[in-house]
Formats: structure tokens, sequence, C-alpha cells
């Protein structure tokens, strides 16, 4: 049989290296690759196409998400293993939607991390306890939701904080005004404006605000 061949994306080398090791001690996993970015994660993808990839959510550069977006684009059959210290909504529900098939926090015990990726190479998700209780939240507020809903159409894949977000951008802030207003990183502004833009399907923050404020989210 062969060996499940394996990407580790991730920022910290040390993470990696950890990883790495651990992971080569099984006969079964093959870890082909490393990658500190998301860019760098693309690039291992089309050329070794892994059968899993290890994400985590938070990089400098492309991120987690939209990573995990693009691998799926250019290599279908590879599963995308989440691997973050993160379990906000904020970060749950981008990373499933860009086609995350687990969500595991790096709390996770070695066993569970070796039996998510022998699941994942079968096309098995596996949740962290908190991810999968979140998801059942949402779910259940999904079905009792009314039609009604107040939230405009437009922004329903957007959580509460990227509206918010998204508000500050029509208003012309930059995202190191919107960090300080809204006392984030100026990493984790720039996580939400990709989130943004890759949820309404623009190009840029310019056509954020032109439709925010087309959709009636602004008030002249």
């Amino acid at each position: 049989m062969e060996p499940i061949t394996v990407l580790i994306v991730d920022d910290h080398a040390v993470v990696r290296q950890g990883i790495r090791a651990f992971l080569e001690t099984q006969d079964d996993i093959q870890v082909v690759a490393e990658a500190a970015s998301g860019e760098e994660a693309l690039a291992c993808a089309a050329r070794h196409a892994p059968d899993v990839v290890l994400m985590d959510l938070v990089m400098p550069g492309m991120d987690g998400v939209q990573a995990t977006r693009e691998i799926k684009r250019i290599s279908p059959r590879s599963q995308v293993i989440v691997l973050t210290s993160y379990h906000d909504d904020e970060h749950i529900f981008p990373a499933i939607r860009a086609g995350a098939l687990s969500y595991l926090l790096k709390d996770v015990a070695p066993a569970d991390l070796l039996d998510a990726v022998r699941r994942a190479a079968r096309g098995e998700a596996v949740l962290h306890p908190r991810v999968a209780a979140r998801l059942m939240q949402e779910l259940r507020a999904e079905e009792r939701r009314e039609p009604a809903d107040p939230k405009p159409p437009a922004f329903a894949d957007l959580t509460e904080r990227e509206i918010e977000v998204l508000r500050l951008i029509a208003e012309g802030l930059s995202n190191a005004e919107i960090a300080a207003r809204l006392v984030i990183s100026e990493r984790t502004v720039k996580s939400h404006v990709s989130n943004i833009l890759s949820k309404l399907h623009l190009a840029d923050r310019t056509q954020a605000a032109v439709y925010a404020w087309k959709k009636g989210l602004m008030k002249p």
C-alpha cells in the first residue's frame, strides 16, 4: 500500500519540524513537503498533489483560508486538515467554506492527529469537539431562523466581525486604522479583508466599499 503523502503548512519552523518528526515515525505516512506560507503551500501542492495538507490559518501573506481554497482548486484530491490555535466563528466557518475537511486545535493528542490524517486520506472528517459543537449550534440556529432575517441577504455569509470590518472599509479606513479601532492586529484585519473579498466575490477593497454602500449596509 502506498504511504499517505502529507504537506505541512505553518509559518513556525519549530512547529513544522515537530509535526514532521512525529509523522515520519509512522510507516504509512510520508511527509513530502513543508511550507511556511500560503504562497509556498500552493507551489508545494501543485508539485506534489499530497493526499493530506495540515494547514495553519494565521500566517503572513496569504492566510490559511485562502490557501485552502486555492489548494482545493489546483489539487482537488488533496484533503485539508486545519491545525490551528483558533476556534472562534471568524476562523471556523471561513475555513470550512473554503473546503477544509477537518478542523483540529494544536492541543490535539498525537494519536488523534494520526487518526485524523488517516481518516482524511479516506475522505472522512474529524472535528475538534468545540468546533463540532459550534457547527451544530449554527445548524440548529439556521433551522430556527425566520425567513425575514434582519441581516441583509447579500451579507449572509459574513460573520458579525467581518461586517464590522466591511463597514470600516466603506468609511475609508486603512488596515492599520481598522486594527486600532477594533483593538486587533493588522494581520487579523488582513485576514478579515481576504475573507470578505472571497465571500463577496470582489477583487479589492474599493469594490468592497462600493458594494457596502450599494447594498444599504452604510447610511449617508
